[in-house]
């Protein structure tokens, strides 16, 4: 196990939301809810603070939202606009290290082991970071450093908003030991009710459980909680993944059950994916639905179109006809998912080879 790399793992706070506050004075200390309209079948892209204390989550149906908090300001999603914040932030990052490895428009870790200033302690690139973010955006992030992936990220999110929480290797494993179970890198919803029946409600609680239970019980998962709960990720910060595809999905906070419940959260889904094509300068010829039921076994269908295109409408719709032919099973529903193959270029979508790119969907002083 490395516990020389210096890892940081940088998250806006509620990006979408923020930006929108910091635009408009008078949405400041209001609840603010960015995606769909209440009368739409649109959700929650991601909603301010003040909105998260009625329970109100990114991918809900923005209807149900309203529900709970009718007082909300709804705003439609502005890519445009954020991308353009976001573009800001990824320059900020790339001053200290060229190691950055995004995970979304608001969110990317950075290994920071060798940076460009020779500046021997994380801590003090992250203070700085979020120094300079404030200063050229006027909003706020949240740090975690730490010597690998999972614990900067768990870090970053322990004192939400504006936080920065420092984990050396020395208090890796206390830090671990007051995680919730719920909280760990591959644990959702179903996985997190079977810890509970378990009686592992923390990471000291999982820490006592044998690999070889865990492989019994989680299979292939299971090595993943092990190495976890004992501070131990090997994986490293790739910028510029190359992959074979392009594509986003969502965990629901609850399953659903029927199709029409999952539509906005399918449409939201076609929505990023299309940004993320347009993005990349990409266009697609295939679309394909991943879908993840209760009992956590999955199912995928595909279908390639005729003329390649990264419109968001259309990748809805195929989406949609896929979704139907899978929910012919009529089950529970914990995760759905959207990604693309077959990419080529805008300007050169008849040539016969291209590049494929994956947007997915990680002492001194420490």
């Amino acid at each position: 196990m490395d516990q020389s790399r210096k890892i940081i793992h940088i998250d806006m706070d509620a990006f979408f939301a923020s930006v929108e506050q910091r635009d408009n004075p008078a949405l400041r200390s209001k609840p603010v809810i960015v995606g769909g309209l209440p009368n739409s079948r649109g959700v929650v892209a991601t909603c301010s603070y003040e909105a998260r204390k009625f329970g109100i989550h990114s991918a809900m149906p923005s209807n149900i939202a309203f529900k709970r908090c009718p007082q909300a300001v709804f705003i439609r999603t502005d890519m445009k606009k954020y991308k353009a914040v976001s573009r800001q932030i990824m320059q900020i990052f790339h001053m200290f290290t060229d190691l950055v490895e995004p995970l979304a428009l608001d969110e990317a870790y950075l290994d920071v082991t060798e940076n460009k200033f020779n500046i021997k302690s994380a801590t003090i690139i992250a203070k700085e970071i979020k120094k300079r973010i404030y200063k050229e955006t006027k909003l706020t992030a949240s740090a975690g450093v730490s010597y690998n992936k999972f614990l900067a990220k768990v870090a970053s999110g322990y004192k939400k908003p504006d936080g920065l929480t420092v984990v050396p290797p020395e208090q890796a494993l206390s830090f671990i030991e007051q995680i919730p179970i719920g909280e760990f890198f591959g644990v959702g919803k179903v996985t997190k009710e079977k810890f509970l029946n378990m009686g592992i409600e923390n990471g000291k609680d999982l820490r006592k459980l044998s690999e070889e239970t865990l492989l019994r019980v989680f299979k292939e998962r299971g090595r993943l909680f092990y190495q976890h709960a004992r501070g131990i990720d090997n994986r490293r910060v790739t910028p510029n993944r190359k992959r074979k595809s392009l594509g986003r999905e969502i965990t629901l906070k609850e399953n659903l059950y029927l199709i029409e419940d999952m539509l906005p959260v399918l449409q939201q889904l076609a929505e990023i994916v299309s940004e993320k094509l347009i993005q990349e300068n990409k266009m697609t010829k295939c679309i394909i639905l991943k879908v993840k039921f209760h009992d956590f076994s999955q199912q995928t269908k595909r279908i390639t179109i005729e003329q390649h295109t990264n419109d968001a409408m259309t990748i809805y719709r195929h989406a949609e006809q896929l979704l139907k032919a899978i929910q012919r099973n009529k089950k529970s529903v914990r995760l759905l998912g959207i990604s693309t193959t077959e990419l080529a270029p805008m300007r050169t979508t008849r040539e016969a080879s291209f590049e494929t790119i994956n947007m997915y969907e990680q002492l001194t002083l420490f």
